[in-house]
This record gives C-alpha cells, sequence and structure tokens, in this order.
C-alpha cells in the first residue's frame, strides 16, 4: 500500500492531484486550511484511504506536530511513502519596498520553510523504514528565472530548489535514503493565476502578458498536471531522476 501526503490538498494542483491518487491502494494524508468535500466525498464514493488535517503552514513551530500526525496514518508495512510539498501562495506581489515584513514572512513560511521543516522531519522520523522514500517539492518557473514584482515568490521558489538540491546530496550516502526532486508544472490555471490577472499592472509588468496567456489557452489545467505528477511519483524510474525538473520537458 502506497502512502502519500500531499500539502494544499484542497484547491488547484493539490486537489487534483489527491484525485488521481484516490484508490483502494493507497493511503492519502491531505492537509490545507480547510478541508474539501469533494475529495472527502470521492474518497467515500471509490472507497479510498483519506485522511484530511485541517493545517495552516504558516504556522511553522507545529509543523513537527503536523508530520507526527500524518505519519501516525501510515500503515506498519507500506510498499512506499511520498511526501508532496505542494501548497504556495505568490503574495506579495509588488516592488520590494512596497511588502510588509508580514507579508515576506508569510511567504517564506508557506513556500520554503515550511517544506524545509516537513522534509526535515519526514527523513528523520521514518529512517527505520526500509521503502522507497520520495519527496516531491513543487517549484515554479520563477524560481529559476527573475520576475519584477514576485521577489518573495522567486526567492521562495530559488531556495526550494537549491534546498532539493543539497538533500539530494546528503541523501545519497544514505543506505535507503530519501529521493528528493523538486519540479517546475508550468502555467495552470488556478486561483494563483487569478490572482496574478487581477494584479494592478504598476505592482507587476507581466499582467497583460498573463491575461493573454488565458485568452489563448495557453494554461494547462490542473487535472493535466497531475495526470503528469501521479505518473512521475508512480514512475519505476522515480529514483533516476535529476533533482530539478521541468513538467514541460518530461
Amino acid at each position: 500500500m502506497d502512502v502519500f501526503f500531499i500539502t494544499g490538498a484542497s484547491r488547484g494542483i493539490g486537489l487534483a492531484l489527491s484525485k488521481k491518487l484516490i484508490g483502494s491502494n493507497n493511503v492519502l494524508v491531505c492537509t490545507a486550511r480547510s478541508k474539501n468535500q469533494e475529495l472527502e466525498e470521492l474518497a467515500n464514493e471509490q472507497n479510498g484511504k483519506l485522511v484530511f488535517l485541517e493545517f495552516d503552514l504558516a504556522e511553522t513551530p507545529r509543523l513537527e506536530e503536523l508530520m507526527d500526525a500524518m505519519i501516525s496514518h501510515v500503515p506498519e508495512f507500506p510498499s512506499s511513502i511520498t511526501l508532496v510539498n505542494n501548497a504556495g501562495m505568490i503574495e506579495p506581489i509588488g516592488h520590494t519596498e512596497d511588502n510588509s515584513q508580514a507579508a515576506i514572512e508569510k511567504n517564506i513560511a508557506v513556500n520554503l520553510t515550511a517544506p524545509m521543516i516537513l522534509t526535515s522531519a519526514f527523513i528523520r522520523k521514518l529512517k527505520e523504514k526500509h521503502v522507497p522514500k520520495r519527496v516531491l517539492n513543487i517549484s515554479s518557473g520563477a524560481g529559476r528565472h527573475a520576475y519584477a514584482g514576485w521577489s518573495s515568490y522567486c526567492a521562495s521558489k530559488a531556495g526550494l530548489d537549491h534546498y532539493s538540491n543539497t538533500v539530494a546530496l546528503e541523501q545519497k550516502k544514505e543506505p535507503f535514503g530519501v529521493k528528493i526532486v523538486s519540479v517546475a508544472p508550468g502555467i495552470i490555471d488556478t486561483d494563483m493565476q487569478k490572482e496574478i490577472r487581477a494584479t494592478n499592472t504598476q505592482k507587476f509588468g507581466l499582467v497583460k502578458q498573463f491575461i493573454e496567456y488565458k485568452e489563448k489557452g495557453l494554461l494547462s489545467t490542473p487535472e493535466e498536471t497531475a495526470s503528469k505528477l501521479a505518473d512521475l511519483i508512480q514512475s519505476d524510474h522515480f529514483s533516476e531522476l535529476d533533482v530539478l525538473l521541468d513538467l514541460s520537458t518530461i
């Protein structure tokens, strides 16, 4: 039985991925600030094993507690265990001098600090589980290319990529180590995209470009992206993948 821990599972990519992975042979432990009733109903229909933990990842002092709660739902003999650090936020948008301290702190907490703490706890607390263990970090092209107006978002995703590279080096030397991958999923038609399109051009100069992406049908759907991610996670060759990936090139 494969186990999946998925953050940000109530909407967007996280919700679509959770729907893809629900099934009698999988255990899903999902977390978000609020439960998703549609996901719970789907789990009941398909006899899927789903646990939904309401949690705000910005509450970083409680993240070890969250990982303990997730691990408590792992069966005695799992086939594999995967952590998907999907939750993320784009705000604050605007030049860095106009971003408040609170907004910067929350962005880094959700996009970078939370995945780091959860991954650290995941590796440490499951060290004696001698099964395939995976961490999939949902990164962004913004972590690999700078965009004016997205200083916090770009910095947090770049940090997530570099963190993933570092953990990969460490885990290479460990027997039964964790395989970590950080994937940029492309431009997806999610609530985050709605936030971007609604931004004042003075805060983000590329707003018109992102509006055109929507108008010209250039955005991938969360379902399309989730299907590719599900195939990636469940691939027999996951352990051979590069640490940094772009989903559009796979």
